[in-house]
């Protein structure tokens, strides 16, 4: 059943941008709630091991808290990046979330130059043409990485003032790299990825949600692939 285009410019905007909307409006809320519930657990652990607590604004500085938020975001970033790139080659008998088996795909189409209003890459070609042609991979990936940084220099903060009030010798970013503290947060937040890509691409084989576009419509058959 076709929807009414709304006639008002701004509840136009706010219906066709609705989910980015709600979304970044859930993330801004739970990363606040994150950041005022480890604002009292990390001043908690500074007040045991005698140091003075952290402001606010301190706290929004602090390795704790960059290390706590790049760990996780880390995580997204890496799960979206494989998955963008495992679903190009991979398949999935009878999942909403794999390309069909046998049959081509619009996707796969090659770039159409003349095609009217086709991104100003496919117009120009060339160097942009390629890149532009894998940007989502490289966005998530380049997204990764400095997460990835970022997690290990608010972690390496948070080890080296817990390595000095045990009288043992701050550590740099490599370093701390090097440590299995590191790689255990790390390791921990990416199986948890892993295991929701593996929990999508099953669970849409044989569970329905009617209306969503993750889901193959309500009808169709466990063996059907794609939507």
């Amino acid at each position: 059943m076709a929807i009414s285009r709304p006639k008002s410019a701004l509840l136009r905007f706010l219906y066709e941008n609705s989910l980015s909307l709600v979304v970044f409006i859930l993330i801004v809320g739970t990363l606040a709630g994150q950041f005022v519930t480890g604002r009292h657990d990390y001043n908690d652990e500074l007040k045991e091991m005698g140091l003075a607590e952290l402001s606010a604004r301190e706290y929004f500085g602090s390795g704790h808290f960059i290390e706590a938020t790049f760990e996780n975001w880390e995580s997204e970033f890496l799960q979206m990046g494989l998955y963008v790139l495992l679903t190009v080659w991979l398949r999935q008998k009878g999942s909403a979330e794999s390309k069909k088996l046998y049959e081509p795909e619009e996707v796969d189409d090659k770039p159409r130059p003349h095609k009217k209003d086709a991104p100003w890459p496919v117009r120009v070609g060339g160097l942009a043409l390629a890149l532009y042609k894998h940007s989502l991979s490289l966005a998530f990936f380049g997204l990764f990485f400095v997460s990835l940084w970022l997690h290990a220099k608010g972690g390496a903060e948070v080890y080296s003032l817990e390595q000095v009030q045990h009288g043992k010798a701050a550590v740099g970013i490599w370093e701390y790299m090097g440590t299995s503290r590191f790689w255990f947060e790390s390791l921990q937040n990416w199986q948890s990825e892993f295991l929701s890509i593996l929990s999508i691409v099953g669970l849409s084989i044989f569970l329905r949600q009617q209306g969503s576009p993750e889901s193959k419509p309500v009808d169709a058959a466990h063996s059907e692939t794609g939507r």
